[in-house]
């Protein structure tokens, strides 16, 4: 982000854009085990219009990871909350991707009224691959350690085509994230299910996925869509879990168009 304030909320350190201030604010928060350097392509791109917000949710990323606390779903919905009273956000359009798209989905459900509209990124209603089946996770952690399950499971989350600084950028950034976080987040993640409540999320819904994403495979976007009133699907082909980052002119051309639509500004 190019111009940006680092803010903390508790346990989250989020990244502000300081232009577009009075326009409406851009909440993009990130998955398991990533951090908000995965909106990179976007944050300058939108400020230019848009109060950019980019989480790092507590765990994540630069943001601390105090023993003493929970990190679920619910109470990563909570801290997102913080960060909305803390900024006086309101008519936000909040972006999750992957497990920020289960707390975005939650969010929408508790907290409606903060948001106007909602974009949800290659993430499900309930349930994720094989890659990122909590047991499976939690194996790869006693097996091999954190950072090297972490990582896998991001190499995982890439197109045949992605580039090996792409790849070696990601590697980086996942290792971030300690043991205790990711144990206890990937057994919220694969517990969490909104397939019930879907229909209550009356919000205008964009959700977006890779064509070659195998942690969360299009066919459970199309799912999550059809359960959602009024929402549009988005494929990006030659993109896996993290299309933002893999085709970010297609990506970034797909919110502009749903950013656009209607009166949110």
């Amino acid at each position: 982000m190019g111009s940006k304030k680092l803010v903390e909320a508790g346990s989250t350190r989020v990244w502000v854009s300081d232009t577009g201030a009075s326009r409406t604010p851009l909440v993009f928060c990130h998955g398991f085990t990533t951090t908000s350097e995965f909106w990179r392509e976007q944050v300058d791109v939108f400020a230019t219009d848009h109060l950019v917000v980019a989480i790092n949710l507590p765990g994540h990323g630069i943001s601390p990871a105090p023993l003493d606390r929970a990190y679920t779903i619910d109470a990563f919905v909570d801290d997102l909350y913080q960060v909305f009273s803390m900024l006086g956000l309101h008519d936000a359009i909040l972006v999750g991707l992957s497990m920020g798209g289960m707390i975005a989905q939650r969010f929408a459900l508790k907290h409606h009224a903060l948001l106007s509209k909602l974009v949800l990124v290659d993430t499900t209603p309930h349930g994720l691959g094989a890659d990122v089946d909590a047991d499976n996770v939690l194996n790869a952690i006693a097996m091999h350690g954190v950072e090297k399950a972490s990582q896998h499971v991001v190499d995982r989350s890439f197109s045949g085509k992605a580039s090996p600084a792409l790849l070696e950028f990601a590697r980086k950034e996942v290792v971030l994230t300690p043991e205790h976080v990711a144990r206890e987040a990937i057994m919220s993640l694969n517990r969490a299910d909104t397939r019930a409540s879907l229909a209550d999320i009356t919000l205008p819904t964009l959700v977006v996925c890779g064509e070659e994403d195998v942690i969360t495979p299009p066919e459970e976007s199309r799912i999550l869509a059809s359960g959602l009133s009024g929402a549009s699907l988005v494929l990006i082909p030659g993109a896996g879990h993290f299309p933002m980052l893999e085709k970010p002119k297609e990506f970034n051309a797909a919110l502009r168009k749903f950013l656009d639509s209607g009166s949110d500004d």
